[in-house]
């Protein structure tokens, strides 16, 4: 057997966004099971100078909860892109492959900038992949170091790209690659079906650090894993990327909707107790409840064994009495749910969101029966909405005891129906590249302008706290001059002594705030999935 070639993967990622990339760990392990070599560049602990960085800053947040942690563990303090300069001259990869979300792409680029000089030189391919280059293929195209851009799944693809690298041989005809030559597309080669996540291995965390196995939840630091129980969402939500996954395969008679056997799950989870002494799960499948009871069951018998506190996210119409009971005898510590809109006919008419806010109340009372924490997601800008609507938001969360009430801008990420719908309404071109976190909302409503948009936001947890009767004090507080700031850090210093919970005892030390991203990564897309973000090159 020929040995194989180095594959070295860029991350670009910004402090908190996002936990170690799934997608990459299981590329590298199918990749190291057919001898290649595998290296990783992950930008998450540099300041990159791209809106939220390894300082922490841009993320305080009134509804976070602080945690304690030594950041000196963390802030790499030398220059990322002479790190990665020197990555590259040391390792001489053979291919770099970007996962990149859309909100990272701009990164993405400056990476591969970074890398131009050795790319050229060498003549070594790169490939992009993930949810945004699978439905904006031709926006990563438009970069002149971008050779192949992976659409749909990237197990298979890459795969066979990395043998066809091996061997020689030419690569232009790679299922599920458009594939570029001397600044022209050659070819656009069809998807293959849905991979069987059944025979996937284990994913390989050995690629990281092991401090990007440490990440905040409720106030304290658990060493942590994202596990994958289900690929795809049965749901159609229309700001998230789910419906168009499920439109790409059935295009080709396939459902990319699946679910991973129990006992594979079950093998995974004690094989990350056991070797990594893992003490946090984190299932993140955009819907963790699409299962049956019997399949509830099935899990639950299995996760006796495993008997570690763990994290999902589903919707509020999936939990029932008996699921939830059922999951917090096994461990169950902390769901977020997408609550998303508070206005029942917008919800339907433009989130495909159809259940009645009264049933939402109703089932959000089961979590604190009993004693399961729990997070609302809220989503805000959406295209025709309004303040006066936001504010039926607001109200449908005072109508919930949650422990954390989440509100973020929305983002018309490609590969979403609303997208598109932004796009017919002129409210943003096809081209222009979209961000979440990082910035404001880049939609121009006249009905709902940017400054509207951050004045809720900023005073969403004051408004679903506080009596209405302080609502035009809060009101006076969104304005962002020098009475309003004064008034606002009032009102945030009241409501911290009042709602906040004291940090857990750590013994890192060290004060800080997190912004909840880690926790709920839904803000508007899906869990970038975040709503798909950590698909990052699934």
């Amino acid at each position: 057997m020929k040995k194989g070639i180095k594959v070295l993967f860029f991350y670009p990622n910004t402090f908190g966004m996002n936990m170690l990339p799934p997608a990459i760990a299981m590329f590298s392990a199918i990749l190291k099971k057919e001898g290649h070599q595998v290296e990783i560049f992950d930008t998450t602990y540099y300041a990159t100078d791209h809106g939220i960085d390894s300082d922490g800053s841009k993320m305080e947040k009134l509804n976070v909860v602080p945690y304690k942690m030594d950041k000196s563990r963390l802030i790499n303090t030398s220059d990322w892109r002479k790190d990665l300069n020197k990555k590259i001259l040391d390792y001489k990869p053979d291919l770099i492959a970007i996962s990149s979300t859309e909100d990272m792409w701009e990164l993405a680029t400056d990476m591969l900038t970074v890398a131009k000089e050795y790319k050229l030189k060498n003549k070594v391919p790169v490939v992009v992949g993930g949810v945004f280059a699978t439905f904006a293929p031709d926006i990563c195209m438009k970069n002149d170091l971008v050779d192949l851009v992976c659409v749909g799944e990237g197990e298979n693809a890459l795969l066979d790209l990395c043998k066809k690298i091996k061997n020689k041989e030419d690569f232009s005809d790679v299922t599920n690659l458009w594939v570029k030559q001397n600044k022209k597309i050659i070819s656009k080669n069809p998807i293959t079906k849905p991979v069987d996540i059944n025979n996937n291995p284990i994913i390989d965390i050995s690629l990281f650090e092991e401090k990007r196995l440490y990440r905040p939840m409720a106030g304290k630091v658990y060493k942590m894993i994202p596990i994958e129980t289900i690929r795809g969402c049965p749901f159609t939500c229309r700001f998230c990327n789910s419906p168009d996954q499920m439109a790409l395969y059935k295009g080709i008679g396939a459902n990319f909707y699946r679910k991973k056997r129990m006992e594979l799950v079950y093998k995974e989870l004690k094989f990350f107790k056991e070797k990594h002494k893992v003490e946090y799960n984190y299932f993140w499948a955009d819907t963790f409840l699409g299962m049956s009871n019997k399949e509830l069951d099935e899990f639950c018998e299995m996760y006796k064994e495993i008997n570690l506190p763990f994290w999902m996210q589903t919707r509020p119409e999936t939990i029932t009495d008996y699921n939830i009971k059922k999951l917090k005898e096994v461990g169950l510590h902390r769901i977020s749910f997408g609550v998303e809109h508070g206005n029942e006919e917008f919800r339907k008419k433009i989130l495909d969101r159809r259940w009645k806010n009264k049933d939402i109340i109703a089932k959000l009372k089961i979590p604190k029966k009993y004693n399961v924490q729990f997070s609302c997601n809220n989503i805000t800008g959406f295209p025709t909405e309004t303040k006066k609507l936001a504010f039926d938001t607001i109200e449908l969360n005072r109508h919930i005891d949650a422990d954390n009430a989440n509100i973020y801008t929305f983002v018309p990420f490609h590969g979403t129906p609303l997208r598109k719908m932004c796009e017919d309404l002129g409210l943003i071109k096809h081209e222009q590249v979209t961000k979440c976190l990082t910035a404001e909302t880049q939609l121009f409503m006249p009905q709902y302008p940017p400054h509207e948009i951050e004045e809720i936001k900023k005073c969403f947890p004051l408004y679903v706290k506080f009596p209405k009767n302080r609502w035009k004090e809060i009101e006076r507080a969104e304005k962002n001059d020098e009475e309003g700031n004064r008034i606002y850090k009032n009102l945030k210093q009241e409501f911290l002594e009042k709602y906040m919970p004291k940090p857990d005892a750590d013994p890192h030390g060290g004060l800080e705030a997190f912004n909840e991203v880690v926790e709920d990564p839904i803000c508007g897309l899906k869990s970038d999935s975040r709503p798909g973000y950590a698909d990052e090159m699934h």
